[in-house]
């Protein structure tokens, strides 16, 4: 069983310090539900405030993201959300780091597909490669975002083997019927977990729902929660994805071959 929290969050634009005082905070209640695992929105520490990103980019070997690892290991729990990297100079990502609760860096992955929509490929550098952890509990492939709108992406990490997939978000109205159909479907057509942390609250303009949710490999809903700030928490049943996959045994009537 794994006992995951998702930190659903008002992220506030080009607040740093703030947002960073929610994190702890989430953080150390969903460690005191006993949560193995918690999820935060994708750039929980800033927003989407792109133009300033050379003030809050680090190395993900420093600056908040090293913060991050030291918080995991102080609260024995596994932390996953993407913030600003700096990749070189003048140049930055949207990443995702997947600590362990020993604050071991397990994985990093770099969004692989910008949003035209807000201008990410304006300021930020594409990831190049997809990323599959390997955890104490199984295997998982992180995403973010947009991603969710390309199953080529989830279907490479269900065939390497992941059990569960990662989206840290800020998805936006008036696209909630997206956001719940494309979350199950990815569910659904993978036979796998789908553990999604949308950010809620209004930012230049735009208006986020929230609605994070935990999809199980039948595309059935674990935990989905509401608009507003908070932290939710639910259990799994890992070996719920090869109980489905035997059942139904879709990767074994494959036929690449031919598409």
């Amino acid at each position: 069983m794994l006992t995951i929290s998702l930190g659903q969050m008002d992220v506030k634009l080009g607040n740093p310090a703030e947002n960073w005082r929610t994190v702890q905070q989430m953080t150390a209640e969903a460690s005191r539900r006993g949560s193995d695992l918690v999820v935060f929105p994708e750039l929980w520490s800033t927003g989407y405030d792109l133009e300033n990103a050379a003030n809050y980019a680090t190395r993900t070997d420093a600056g908040l993201f090293a913060q991050v690892a030291a918080l995991a290991q102080e609260h024995q729990i596994a932390i996953l959300g993407s913030c600003l990297s700096l990749l070189g100079e003048g140049e930055f990502g949207n990443t995702a780091v997947y600590f362990d609760k020993h604050g071991r860096s397990l994985g990093e992955y770099g969004k692989l597909h910008l949003f035209r929509l807000m201008q990410e490929e304006q300021f930020l550098t594409a990831g190049e490669k997809p990323t599959l952890v390997e955890t104490e509990w199984g295997k998982a492939g992180l995403t973010i975002c947009y991603d969710l709108r390309f199953p080529e992406l989830f279907r490479q990490y269900a065939l390497g083997g992941a059990q569960l997939v990662f989206v840290p978000a800020e998805w936006p109205h008036p696209r909630l019927a997206h956001w719940r159909t494309l979350l199950r479907a990815r569910a659904i057509e993978n036979q796998m977990f789908v553990v999604a942390c949308n950010r809620v609250g209004r930012s230049k303009e735009t208006d986020f729902f929230g609605h994070s949710c935990i999809l199980d490999p039948w595309g059935g809903i674990v935990l989905e929660l509401g608009e507003g700030e908070m932290l939710g928490t639910a259990v799994i049943d890992i070996a719920q994805v090869e109980q489905v996959r035997a059942k139904i045994p879709v990767f074994a009537d494959r036929r690449p071959e031919i598409y």
